[in-house]
């Protein structure tokens, strides 16, 4: 059935994940003497892991060990081993950045091949990759995979929307990879321009924020595709590509070959029931220059133990539902956008594009809600409208915000990710 994506038992699964977690455990302790003093300092023997049950010993690696480490962090390869790096955009200080070894390039480039054969692409695809190049992972990962899978690559990155309307219609471009305000700003133009005719695309692949359904639904319309898949990773997880949403869309399987996958509440940072939602915490199997042992991706997620219908013997995760470090506490209410936007999805008159501003007024916070209208959608109704947004945002959210509504295409657009939330309250 698959080329690139082995099927196991779930005995075979097992073998593996245990047999690449003592390796790697034994690799990192005497390789990187940043983890051996993370051991040592825990009291932790690395001979005493021996299955999956030892993991909950092991310390937690966080985003500060990269930073303390900089500007190789984790590195246990020798330097001359090296061959390539990539950091993560970050949003404080000095970028996080990551090495690899020659073996670690392949396994970058083969889980992105994984993901265009679990999105049901075949070597005659043209992918157009609309994701930044350079010291981010994500142009380089799709370019790989496409290398891998046998796919033609039309490697525009980031921005010059000119020339990636120019590619789509002149080369034919079959998939097209981005981040989801990307496909939205495309598909929008594409509109605005008259291209649809001229438009080949039949899959997106999307990732790197966070998206609603409404607006994964709204690029789809624009662009004429027929599917579109979220696509897992970070730069920390050799970059995009640690996971794919399968043709089933029950959410997205990982290699449970490359990454032993936890979830834990992000306070007592304790393994939650199965099936909860918590933080991902990713410990790596067979990552050489730069390995993960239980790294806190701050990702908020949950584990889909069921099989799924696909076939895929892969485990799944679902969607991720924001960031533990997203939250947002208004009037002593915990808040994530993504609640806002899922309050959103039950609103036909309104567009897929919101933005929260945050203030502070006469000693109180304020919230102020900017939604566009959904194109076509007249203005007349635009008072009772507000207030349902904000009588359902009071009821399912437990806040209270000051609804604003605009034409569609007022609120910003994006090449990369989305700015959400301004808060000037501080």
């Amino acid at each position: 059935m698959y080329r690139f994506i082995p099927q196991y038992s779930q005995e075979e699964m097992l073998r593996i994940q245990e047999d690449g977690l003592r390796w790697t455990v034994l690799h990192a302790f005497a390789r990187s003497p940043q983890y051996r003093d993370k051991f040592r300092e825990a009291g932790v023997d690395p001979r005493d892991v021996r299955s999956l049950d030892d993991v909950g010993i092991l310390p937690l690696t966080t985003g500060e060990d990269l930073r303390l480490g900089y500007p190789l962090p984790l590195l246990s390869v020798p330097e001359s081993a090296v061959v390539r790096v990539h950091a993560s955009s970050g949003t404080t200080g000095k970028r996080k950045i990551l090495a690899y070894s020659r073996k670690d390039v392949d396994t970058f480039a083969l889980q992105m091949a994984r993901c265009f054969e679990m999105a049901g692409l075949t070597p005659r695809d043209r992918v157009q990759i609309a994701v930044g190049y350079g010291l981010w992972t994500a142009g380089a990962g799709f370019q790989l995979g496409c290398e891998k899978f046998g796919a033609l690559a039309i490697p525009v990155g980031a921005g010059n929307l000119d020339i990636h309307l120019q590619m789509l219609t002149d080369l034919g471009s079959t998939c097209l990879c981005s981040t989801a305000s990307m496909a939205l700003l495309m598909g929008e133009e594409v509109q605005r321009r008259g291209l649809a005719g001229g438009v080949r695309l039949r899959t997106a692949i999307f990732g790197a924020e966070g998206h609603s359904l409404k607006m994964r639904r709204a690029f789809e319309r624009a662009l004429g595709i027929g599917e579109s898949f979220d696509i897992g990773g970070m730069t920390e997880m050799y970059g995009p590509g640690s996971a794919l949403e399968c043709r089933a869309h029950e959410g997205l399987h990982y290699w449970g070959d490359l990454f032993l996958v936890e979830i834990l509440d992000p306070a007592t940072l304790m393994p939650v029931a199965p099936g909860e939602t918590g933080e991902m915490v990713v410990t790596s199997l067979c990552k050489e220059a730069s390995p993960l042992i239980r790294y806190r991706t701050r990702d908020l997620c949950r584990l889909l133990p069921s099989p799924c219908s696909c076939g895929c013997s892969m485990p799944r995760h679902d969607h991720i539902l924001g960031r533990s470090d997203d939250m947002i506490i208004f009037r002593g209410v915990n808040v994530y956008p993504g609640q806002i936007a899922d309050v959103l999805q039950d609103f036909p008159e309104l567009g897929s594009e919101y933005h929260i501003h945050l203030s502070r007024e006469r000693g109180r916070d304020f919230m102020r809600l900017r939604v566009e209208r959904a194109p076509g959608a007249g203005a007349g109704g635009d008072a009772a409208l507000r207030a349902q947004v904000a009588e359902k945002l009071r009821s399912r959210v437990l806040v209270a915000a000051e609804v604003e509504t605009t034409e569609p295409g007022a609120l910003p657009r994006s090449f990369g990710k989305s700015l959400r939330v301004t808060d000037t309250r501080l």
